[in-house]
């Protein structure tokens, strides 16, 4: 009975509000565009043109995707050229952290080492840089964790392009397309595991019609990570089970960039008591062969496993014994190799269904504030 009742409030907590911005596919067209021409770049003007849902300034052109612009949604995008910024106004609730989701393209091939964009919200900004061989299309898809506010406080999405150097070649900027952001409550601990989030079903939304996963960069605090509780060294792939071999629920890491990159987490535990990391590490089934080799370090304890890869969906569960040797325990997992399928896609292990769990039938605290929403949900159950 508790672990239904467990089970369903993680599904309440994990609901995702759809829709909090409006065109954020861009398939509404901004009125008084420039007349049909044979190039897929029509240009806003500033004074004449409304862009539903957005504002915009600089030189921004609303774009018919084409085999040239290839993004995955195949309709229409946004060119952020010279000082280009898009910028829209949504309500938060309270209590409630959003994370972004994008796609980023390049406007053609030669252009793929000056793409790059800026998202930033009221506490936060990043820049993110189209990475070549990180996926097998034109484009790649990023998630950010935007923040948490108060209820009614008005918030100011910016996206906005980030030139390396002058360029007056309009040609030479970013696309931007498939902008979701995305609500989440704060997950509870739960008894049965005492890492949060450990099956990492709690990320960003992934694009409906994209295939390659979610690109997660470098993020030292677990708590401004869009995989929420969890820090990010280097860059990791969120994956998604309706496109990659995932051992475990609806959504798992890869860790694409190879040595030393991997994720991070922290729980508070009892000093001096035995407990056990067991964890599921395998390959996403996306030919991606090799001998990977992951070091896993929960406390003190640290020890290399590794698994045979033919890149089809193989995986294997591993346990950790350790004891706490303090009341904040770190629990890693790092890369030690680097891995491309045959075609250059950087690629590596997936990491899944990570459980910590205490030893010798040692029971976890559960605090009242916890237990308070759990049989509230019971009352109305």
């Amino acid at each position: 009975m508790i672990g239904r009742i467990f089970f369903l409030l993680l599904l309440l907590l994990g609901l995702a509000f759809a829709d909090l911005l409006q065109n954020s596919d861009f398939e509404t067209p901004p009125s008084n565009l420039a007349p049909n021409s044979t190039s897929p770049f029509r240009q806003l003007n500033e004074t004449s043109s409304l862009f539903p849902g957005w504002s915009f300034q600089g030189t921004i052109f609303y774009v018919t995707t084409n085999q040239t612009t290839s993004l995955p949604d195949n309709g229409h995008a946004i060119q952020l050229a010279q000082d280009g910024k898009i910028n829209q106004t949504f309500i938060p609730a309270d209590y409630l952290h959003y994370l972004l989701t994008f796609t980023i393209a390049p406007s053609s091939q030669k252009c793929s080492d000056n793409t790059s964009i800026g998202i930033s919200g009221p506490d936060s900004h990043a820049i993110f840089s189209f990475k070549q061989n990180y996926v097998k299309e034109t484009w790649e898809s990023y998630g950010i964790y935007l923040g948490s506010w108060e209820q009614q406080e008005s918030i100011n999405l910016i996206i906005e392009s980030q030139a390396t150097e002058s360029d007056t070649n309009s040609t030479c900027w970013p696309l931007i397309d498939m902008i979701l952001l995305k609500s989440l409550e704060t997950l509870p601990p739960q008894n049965n595991n005492l890492l949060l989030n450990g099956g990492f079903e709690l990320g960003p939304d992934f694009v409906i019609n994209s295939s390659q996963g979610i690109l997660l960069d470098a993020v030292s605090s677990p708590i401004l990570s869009a995989l929420r509780h969890w820090a990010i060294m280097g860059t990791v792939k969120y994956i998604d089970s309706q496109h990659y071999m995932v051992p475990e629920g609806k959504a798992a890491i890869e860790i694409v960039s190879g040595v030393s990159a991997g994720i991070q987490a922290a729980t508070t535990l009892k000093e001096g008591s035995a407990y056990s990391l067991e964890f599921t590490l395998g390959d996403a089934n996306d030919s991606c062969e090799g001998n990977f080799l992951v070091g896993a370090q929960a406390g003190p304890t640290a020890q290399n496993f590794s698994l045979q890869s033919n890149g089809t969906g193989s995986a294997a569960k591993f346990s950790l014994p350790f004891k706490a040797d303090s009341m904040t325990v770190s629990v890693s997992f790092v890369s030690y190799t680097t891995t491309q399928t045959k075609d250059g896609v950087y690629c590596g292990p997936v990491i899944d269904n990570v459980i910590l769990h205490a030893a010798y039938g040692i029971k976890s605290d559960i605090k009242w504030e916890v237990l308070i929403p759990l049989l509230f949900l019971v009352v109305i159950l």
